[in-house]
């Protein structure tokens, strides 16, 4: 395992074996970018394994299985290399009595052909070893890595799900409004691209758009009216953001202006 110090390079043989346990979407997603050229020269990569692979001879096993699966998964494995998951809300301990480590890819990853190269990595070790490897991997992988104490796991992940599962569910939402009026999701995507952009360059505040952020009640009340109409179970959804809404555009600096991309939300 203390192979795992030493700084590989293309012509050590002995550079890293990593096996990767999973084969569901991330599984197949890290090994496909660990395996292409260049990575491939800091580490060997074997797999994605079935679940149940002891990863035997392995330098290091990163499990990309279900959280409530990786308890039994690192159990099978014997101890001698560090172990890891890709969880973001289940603490290290799961992991014991391995030399153990995670990386949490804060990026969506929908199928075998993602990029990681950019996002963010919610990384953790239980030793010094342990957490280099994971900065390691993450640079390999070309992500941005920075730690995130145990005690901020539950946190930091309901944001990264809010930031992207949340909102896949309140485009389906939308989409299934707009659909009554004859309005396809292809026409909502501009919207919902320019709205991300203003957020990422300008913050929420300045980002805010639309009748609520205006103080336009009147607006406000004929939409309640459409969704009590038309998707009624949506109503309790529609005042919660309402709501949030209101409290957010109080903070508006500029008093409700529209941002120059999102400006007929």
């Amino acid at each position: 395992m203390r192979e795992l110090e030493r700084k590989p390079s293309a012509d050590d043989p002995s550079c890293p074996c990593l096996a990767i346990i999973g084969r569901g979407r991330v599984g197949p997603a890290l090994a496909a970018i660990l395996s292409a050229d260049g990575a491939k020269k800091r580490y060997a990569v074997r797999g994605p394994l079935g679940r149940g692979a002891d990863a035997a001879g392995a330098d290091a096993v990163l499990l990309c299985v279900p959280d409530q699966e990786i308890a039994g998964a690192a159990a099978l494995i014997t101890p001698g290399p560090v172990v890891g998951h890709c969880s973001g809300a289940t603490p290290l301990q799961v992991l014991e009595p391995h030399e153990a480590f995670s990386l949490h890819p804060l990026m969506t990853v929908a199928g075998p052909v993602t990029t990681f190269a950019g996002a963010g990595a919610a990384i953790a070790g239980s030793t010094p070893l342990a957490l280099r490897f994971a900065r390691r991997l993450a640079d390999a992988l070309g992500m941005r890595a920075v730690e995130v104490e145990e005690a901020d796991r539950a946190a930091y992940h309901a944001a990264a799900s809010m930031a992207s599962n949340f909102l896949v569910t309140l485009e389906a939402a939308a989409e299934r409004i707009a659909h009554t009026t004859g309005v396809e999701r292809e026409l909502l995507v501009p919207l919902v691209r320019a709205t991300v952009e203003n957020w990422a360059a300008m913050g929420p505040e300045r980002a805010l758009t639309g009748p609520v952020a205006r103080g336009d009640r009147a607006t406000v009340a004929a939409q309640r009216a459409a969704v009590a109409e038309r998707a009624g179970d949506l109503l309790p959804l529609f005042d919660t953001l309402v709501q949030a809404t209101r409290a957010l555009g109080r903070t508006k600096p500029d008093g409700g202006a529209s941002s120059p991309k999102a400006a007929a939300a």
